[in-house]
Order: structure tokens, then C-alpha cells, then sequence
């Protein structure tokens, strides 16, 4: 959903074009107070490749508004090529336009892509408990706002399990998947995590489409792991995060409805996540190539984790027999949540390409980070993108522009580098035959 009264994510960005939270409000202008002012903008220490922007200006049919509004549309992009050596080692050129980790933008959805590397990543830790992916997880509640789950409809037989929280969040975003991944993790867990593999300013805070304050974000449930027989394998006691993290001043707008009424000054983002988009596109080379990066930044993940990992990043929500997913379901269209090369096109996918990539879309910004293949040409690429489509200015009004400045952007911009890509002489092609997968069905 787009509806952001509270901290909602959207699945995917279609479902903007078809709900709305109300129709009509009521506008009641309330003073902005010192914690809505905008703070004095930093000194610009923004990345820009000199090629990557001659390749947008040579494309002004697509890309003229993005280069005069780079700064207010916050327009972030990172161009990775992939040349491979003689046995088939790549080699990573990266590209960057107007990349700043300082301009802070709302992550949306894409927290759920490294999340759910870590809940492999300590499901391997508990390896000794007997437990893994596959094994039943019930989730309790020890406070009045938490929610339990003790059977999940969407899985074959109607165990909950962490692997098929992750089918869910990668085929079609979901956030309650999410929420329980994050439970399962704790608050301290996953930023901790983060921290050690070099990803500093890494901050996610919260649950997703569920408001709750601060201190209760800090709480994450009680989970317990069984066998077959319903024997307790593992128990883990509710948490609280005690932590405290460097304080920000992330703002963002010059109003925000809060409720029915129009709040006048800049919106407060300083408790929401917060993760760059420099992050987002390494954490999905770390997967995709762990040997490009450093062993402190790799996840402990398995050959079979890693696996199962790229298949459901890259499968279609039509391609799916659990969870079902139905094509006549707006946001389940075969193309959904592929906006980069694809936008916000519909009907069949070409069948030589492949995504591997997590969208996500809410307060006005679209993101996409993916690693793109063609499996015919022997073409792949890292590209991963942001940018702020809210041209009023007014967050929580239901009023993005989404479909006529961000899916257009995006789509326009996959294309464009894909075609670059096309005419790149290379040595050696690669061997895709370890990411070529047999979907749940055709």
C-alpha cells in the first residue's frame, strides 16, 4: 500500500494506481514546529561519473527532466559493469550519477532484501538447534501490540517458515513477512549485523504498514521453532533492543498530513529506516558475487541459501504455486516489481531475461536494485536506482507521481543501459547455468 498516514511500504508500485486512502481531506493547516524545520542542506559531496551522465544527456528524450531536477527529485544511480576473465571471474567497473549516502531517502521495501540475508544467516548460527529454513516457526505475543501466527494459509501443508516468509517478500513484497522476519532477528541483531560488515549508517527501526512507537519497534516477539512431532526444537524469549543509535535529522517535504489535517513544515524521518542505496547495491553484489567483496562483508549464507535466495528474487509471482498468486491481481501481473528495463509494462516476459532485484516505492520515492541478465546474449549488469517523485511537496497525501515520472524513469533508464550493454564487446560471456532455475511452473 501507498497509503502513508504511517510508515506504510508498498508492494508494488501498481497498487498506487488503483487504491487511495480517502478520496478527499480535510485540510486543516497546523504551524510547523522546531522539530519540522528543515535543516541547512550539507555541502554537496555527491558521486557523478562523467560517462554515466553523458549517457543520460545523450538520451534527452528520456532524460532531460532528471538532469535539471536531479537535486530536488534526489536522483541517485549506481552502473556496475561485469567483464569476465578467461575462467570466468568477473571483474566490477562501477558508475555513479549525483550519489550522495547524505541525501537521505525512504527505503521502503528494500529492507527487506538484506533482512532476509540475515535470518539465513542466523538460522545457520542455530544450525546446532536442528533447525533451518524449512523448520515450523510460531511466533507468539508478549505485549498488547504485538501478533501471533500459528499457521500460515499461503504454505502447502500451513506451517510458518522463514523460508516461506522469504518466498513471500521476494515474489511479492510482503510486509508481514517481513514483520516476522524482523522478530524472529530483533532490532539489535539486525542493525548489529549490519554495522560489522562495514554498513555504518545502516538504521532499520521498524516494522512495515503497522504504526507503532518507537520503544515498542524495540520489541520483538517471541519465537519458537518446532519439529514434526510439535517438539520445541529452539525458543527464543521475546527482546528488547537497548541500543541507542546516532541520532539523525532526516527530513523530508514542506507538509505532511498527519491524519486529516495538513501539517506545514517538513516531515520527520530521524526514526524511520535508513539504508544508501551504495549499501543496498553492495549487499546485492555480496550475494550475486561474494567473492568481490570483503570477508567481513559477506553474509554467512550456504551454497543452497544463496541459491534460494537468487531463484525467488528472480521468479515471477505467476510462476508461484505457494504462496498462489493470481495474474489477474494487479500487483501479481507478470511484470510487477521489475521497474528497472521493465516500468510499469504488462503482459508476457521475455523469456531470455532474468531480474534479480527487490523493488520498493512509498513518501514519494521508487527504488529498484537489481542485477539483470540476458541469458541469449550473455549480457549482466548491476543497476540500482532512486528517485523522488512528489511534486507537491506534500507527504501522506496519496499524490506521487509514481506513473508519470518514476516507473517511466526507471523503465527508460533500465533500457538504456541495457542497450549500452548490448553493443559492449566482450572477452569471455559468462556461464549462467548455475542461475538458470526451474520455477514452481512455466
Amino acid at each position: 500500500m501507498l497509503c502513508c498516514r504511517n510508515s506504510f511500504t508498498v508492494l508494488f508500485v501498481s497498487v498506487v494506481f488503483l487504491m487511495g486512502c480517502s478520496p478527499s481531506k480535510k485540510v486543516v493547516i497546523i504551524p510547523a514546529t522546531p522539530a519540522t524545520v528543515i535543516a541547512a542542506m550539507p555541502t554537496d559531496n555527491s558521486k557523478t561519473d562523467a560517462f554515466l551522465e553523458q549517457l543520460l544527456a545523450t538520451n534527452p528524450q528520456y532524460f532531460d527532466s532528471t538532469l535539471a531536477h536531479r537535486k530536488d527529485w534526489n536522483v541517485q544511480i549506481i552502473y556496475t559493469q561485469i567483464d569476465r576473465g578467461i575462467n570466468g571471474m568477473p571483474s566490477l567497473k562501477h558508475f555513479y550519477f549525483n550519489v550522495n549516502p547524505a541525501d537521505y531517502f525512504y527505503p521502503a521495501s528494500v529492507v527487506k532484501f538484506p533482512v532476509s540475508l540475515l535470518a539465513l544467516q542466523k538460522l545457520n548460527e542455530l544450525k546446532e538447534k536442528g533447525i533451518d529454513k524449512n523448520t515450523t516457526m510460531i511466533t507468539e505475543a508478549a505485549t498488547s501490540s504485538q501478533t501471533a501466527v500459528y499457521n500460515d494459509a499461503t504454505t502447502a501443508d500451513g506451517r510458518p517458515t522463514i523460508a516461506h516468509y522469504i518466498k513471500k517478500i521476494m515474489m511479492a513484497s510482503d510486509n508481514d513477512a517481513f514483520n516476522r522476519l524482523y522478530e524472529f532477528l530483533g532490532q539489535e541483531y539486525i542493525n548489529a549485523e549490519l554495522h560489522k560488515k562495514g554498513y555504518n549508517d545502516v538504521q532499520i527501526l521498524h516494522r512495515l504498514q503497522i504504526a507503532l512507537p518507537e520503544e515498542e519497534n524495540r520489541q520483538t516477539n517471541p519465537i519458537r521453532f518446532l519439529d514434526a512431532g510439535n517438539n520445541v526444537l529452539y525458543e527464543q524469549p521475546a527482546q528488547v533492543n537497548k541500543t541507542q543509535y546516532t541520532l539523525r535529522n532526516d527530513s523530508l517535504g514542506k507538509g505532511y498530513y498527519q491524519g486529516e489535517n495538513l501539517v506545514n513544515g517538513a516531515m520527520d524521518f530521524s526514526k524511520k529506516n535508513r539504508v544508501s542505496l551504495e549499501d543496498f547495491h553492495s549487499i546485492l553484489i555480496s550475494l550475486v558475487f561474494p567473492q568481490k567483496v570483503a570477508a567481513n562483508q559477506r553474509f554467512n549464507l550456504s551454497a543452497d541459501d544463496r541459491v534460494f535466495l537468487l531463484k525467488y528474487m528472480s521468479q515471477l509471482p505467476t510462476e508461484s504455486t505457494y504462496p498462489p498468486y493470481s495474474s489477474d491481481t494487479a500487483r501479481h501481473w507478470p511484470k510487477g516489481g521489475k521497474y528497472l528495463l521493465l516500468g510499469a509494462e504488462k503482459g508476457a516476459f521475455p523469456p531470455q531475461l532474468r531480474i534479480f532485484n527487490k523493488t520498493g516505492g512509498a513518501y514519494g520515492h521508487l527504488l529498484d536494485v537489481a542485477y539483470i541478465v540476458d541469458y541469449e546474449k550473455g549480457m549482466e549488469f548491476f543497476l540500482s536506482a532512486v528517485i523522488y517523485c512528489n511534486s507537491d511537496g506534500i507527504l501522506n497525501d496519496d499524490k506521487y507521481d509514481y506513473k508519470t515520472i518514476g516507473l517511466p524513469f526507471m523503465k527508460n533508464l533500465g533500457q538504456v543501459i541495457y542497450n549500452y550493454e548490448i553493443q559492449r564487446t566482450k572477452k569471455y560471456l559468462p556461464d549462467f547455468s548455475d542461475i538458470k532455475f526451474n520455477y514452481d511452473k512455466p
